[in-house]
């Protein structure tokens, strides 16, 4: 079997067996496309199957580019690979941010764009002061707020890092009507009952990923992999809507 099929096989074998504890899937873009065109086959394949499932879809890119380039990100991200949300990188500025955010708006999807990421590197940027005394990310916070629209929540997420509980309560003050994408949960040492603040909003608030702490559950509890997945699925989701 191919790499591209293998990726494919794989995505839907866990999508078929953790969808029913999960609401969303989470594709990293990164690991399909370096399968080549096969690979971003197997994407929009992969999409397809969760949608069978009923979940919603996240491609995770990071995207950032202005003007044509940012226009021409979301058209591959929403049309052809029919993307519900997709993660963005806010570093460029508004006018980056602009032409994916009205792409999503006029299809009626989302965006979550990077505040706080949850690797040790984020450090480096994200939490250096500015010239007012604010870390960048909590610049980062208020322009995600200012560029959301919608109740009770916004169309524009934050990208919120699980590995940084700490920050969420001032994140959830900076932007009381965002949803959060919670990654690091799991493998990165992300623990779900230290999200409370980002549930302030509600269950729909915060959006807890995990990846290998799901596919590889078999490898830590045993028993068959599809059984193993869906009972940490439904273990994070129970631990995660008890904090709501």
């Amino acid at each position: 079997m191919d790499p591209a099929a293998r990726i494919e096989a794989q995505c839907r074998a866990l999508i078929e067996a953790a969808a029913p504890a999960c609401v969303a899937a989470k594709l990293q873009l990164a690991c399909f496309e370096r399968a080549g065109a096969d690979g971003y086959r197997a994407a929009r394949a992969t999409v397809d199957t969760a949608r069978a499932a009923g979940l919603l879809v996240l491609l995770d890119g990071k995207r950032g580019d202005v003007g044509v380039t940012m226009a021409a990100y979301a058209d591959a991200l929403y049309d052809v690979l029919g993307a519900d949300a997709v993660t963005a990188n806010p570093l460029l500025g508004r006018d980056a941010l602009g032409p994916l955010i009205d792409i999503a708006r006029t299809a009626g999807c989302g965006v979550f764009m990077l505040v706080r990421t949850s690797n040790p590197g984020a450090a480096d940027v994200l939490d250096l002061p500015l010239a007012t005394g604010e870390p960048l990310w909590e610049r980062l916070a208020r322009m995600a707020d200012e560029l959301g629209e919608g109740e009770p929540l916004h169309d524009v997420g934050a990208v919120t890092g699980a590995t940084v509980p700490e920050h969420l309560a001032r994140m959830r003050e900076l932007m009381p009507r965002t949803p959060f994408l919670l990654p690091g949960v799991g493998a990165k040492g992300g623990d779900v009952r230290d999200l409370a603040p980002a549930f302030a909003a509600g269950r729909a608030g915060g959006l807890v990923t995990a990846s290998r702490s799901i596919a590889n559950a078999y490898e830590e509890h045993g028993g068959a992999p599809g059984d193993a997945a869906l009972a940490e699925a439904e273990r994070l989701r129970e631990l995660a809507w008890s904090l709501a």
